[in-house]
């Protein structure tokens, strides 16, 4: 069944990649995208041997945020009502990022901080850059940046207090999740790109799927003797 489930995400997404491309297949959207973190959140609650409780409510805020963005070009209300609910997810999945960590120092802060600060330089820059063009949306926008930065910098942040596969798939989705946003608002808020939904929906179910990836495979991982309480 999970196998099922995590084909139905891949048909999705190809769908959905279908219906940005193509103008002639664009109402294949209204099918597919409700489809993507519906399967994808079902195919990890079936995949996980203790599913969390906000893993599921990521994915399920994410799903949210996809059926109000399917509006946004209809009223500015569905725009930031999809912004919401990422933010929302964002800080689900900062703490999902928390419970998927060994105990431990993790890596040193030089490490730290040479891999953090340009996270935060290309977030602090792209604002910067939109800022002009933001107008009303100016505070929930920089309050949705913060928090993906956030979200970056937790995922990360978990080196060497999980396995590395799981470490490297959480840190490539929840980069490419910070790519997606980042053409969605220059796409939006300072200039039009070519094939810019193609992009952005592509980095986004990728980042999806790997951070559920990620997440997976720490659960599936057996605890580190020096990391069990005692």
């Amino acid at each position: 069944m999970k196998n099922l489930l995590l084909l139905l995400f891949l048909l999705a997404t190809a769908g959905d990649l279908l219906a940005v491309s193509v103008p002639a297949w664009a109402g294949l959207a209204y099918a597919c995208k409700p489809l993507l973190l519906l399967s994808l959140g079902l195919y990890y609650y079936r995949a996980s041997p203790n599913p969390s409780r906000l893993v599921l409510a990521a994915l399920a805020l994410s799903w949210l945020g996809d059926g109000l963005l399917l509006f946004q070009e209809r009223q500015e209300l569905f725009f930031i009502g999809g912004l919401l609910a990422f933010l929302a997810a964002h800080a689900c999945y900062i703490g999902a990022y928390q419970q998927h960590q060994w105990a431990g120092p993790g890596r040193p802060l030089g490490w730290r901080l040479g891999v953090g600060l340009p996270v935060v330089v290309a977030g602090v820059a792209l604002l910067a850059a939109l800022s002009p063009g933001l107008g009303p949306l100016r505070l929930p926008v920089m309050l949705y940046a913060a928090v993906l930065v956030l979200m970056v910098l937790a995922g990360v942040y978990r080196a060497g207090r999980t396995t590395a596969g799981s470490f490297a798939a959480v840190a490539v989705g929840a980069g490419l999740f910070m790519a997606s946003d980042s053409v969605l608002a220059i796409n939006k808020f300072l200039e039009p790109l070519p094939n810019a939904d193609f992009w952005i929906m592509l980095t986004y179910c990728a980042a999806q799927g790997c951070i559920v990836a990620g997440l997976l495979a720490h659960e599936r991982a057996a605890v580190p003797t020096a990391s069990r309480p005692a």
